[in-house]
């Protein structure tokens, strides 16, 4: 069996696991979280004992942390991925899940190709249930031989995908879509609480919006959650929607554009962290919408 390391076993991660070992894989797994460490091997991963350790004993590694600094450093830090290459070893395919800063993914990648390191840049569109159920979208970013050594691990993770040029161009694709999908749940959102404020059941209500004009996507993934109040098993959580929107926020004023209701998007997200619903899932934006009741 081919074995492929993850590092991260959050929720994004779990998904990619249950993914390479339905396809036949052995995944190998570490998490500085003891208890997602547990977890992942209740599902049928073995874990290793480091992030250098199960670099050390894959053919190919999925990075799922949560941002650009946890991704450097799980590559280049102490104890990191670098420092588990032998000498003389074949080029380690490397596959970055998260959601980075596209130009420090470029570095990156160019730091560490001649150390032994194939980056490819694959952040996913979709919740974990959606990459788990074979859902997601692969928004791939990298060389193409690369990505051709990766394929086998793709091909189980994200059988959609496209390809987008270099490493960079998958992050700035994803930060689009998700700044597409956030506005979508902020609608959905809104439109909710309208009914209620209205005297609408919101439950009854969706079933209305899911047969009109207005339909999309996010009612059916987000849209019970948000009308039944259910945001404590979440599927993509409040404080990383928080993250990409910040992220977004900084890449539109390095370009030079104003991102008027991605600003207004991340104020309810913040609104949702100061009143300690990080953790939840981000379809908890309603409840930042319901609390701006004017009586």
């Amino acid at each position: 069996m081919v074995t492929v390391g993850i590092i991260g076993a959050g929720l994004m991660g779990t998904a990619c696991a249950h993914r390479l070992m339905r396809a036949g894989f052995d995944v190998l797994a570490y998490d500085i979280d003891v208890t997602r460490r547990s977890t992942i091997a209740n599902l049928g991963a073995r874990v290793g004992l480091s992030v250098a350790d199960t670099a050390a004993h894959a053919c190919m590694l999925v990075l799922a942390v949560f941002n650009t600094d946890q991704v450097e450093a799980v590559i280049e830090g102490e104890g990191g991925v670098l420092e588990a290459l032998r000498p003389g070893a074949a080029a380690l395919p490397v596959m970055c899940v998260s959601t980075c800063d596209p130009q420090r993914l470029a570095a990156l990648a160019a730091r560490v190709a001649p150390r032994g390191v194939l980056f490819v840049e694959a952040p996913i569109s979709g919740t974990s249930r959606q990459v788990e159920a074979g859902d997601g979208v692969g928004l791939i970013g990298g060389d193409p031989a690369a990505i051709e050594r990766a394929a086998s691990a793709l091909d189980a993770i994200c059988p959609r995908r496209f390809h987008l040029g270099a490493v960079g161009n998958g992050s700035r694709a994803k930060l689009a879509v998700n700044l597409i999908l956030g506005l979508n749940r902020a609608a959905m959102a809104e439109g909710l609480v309208l009914a209620e404020r209205l005297g609408l059941d919101p439950v009854a209500f969706l079933e209305v919006a899911r047969g009109s004009a207005a339909y999309s996507q996010v009612m059916d993934v987000k849209g019970e959650l948000m009308a039944r109040r259910q945001f404590h098993s979440p599927q993509s959580r409040v404080a990383q929607s928080l993250k990409d929107f910040r992220l977004m926020l900084e890449q539109g004023g390095a370009a030079g554009q104003e991102l008027p209701f991605a600003s207004v998007y991340a104020a309810l997200l913040e609104d949702c962290v100061r009143r300690g619903e990080a953790e939840w899932d981000n379809a908890a934006i309603i409840e930042a919408i319901r609390r701006r009741a004017t009586r």
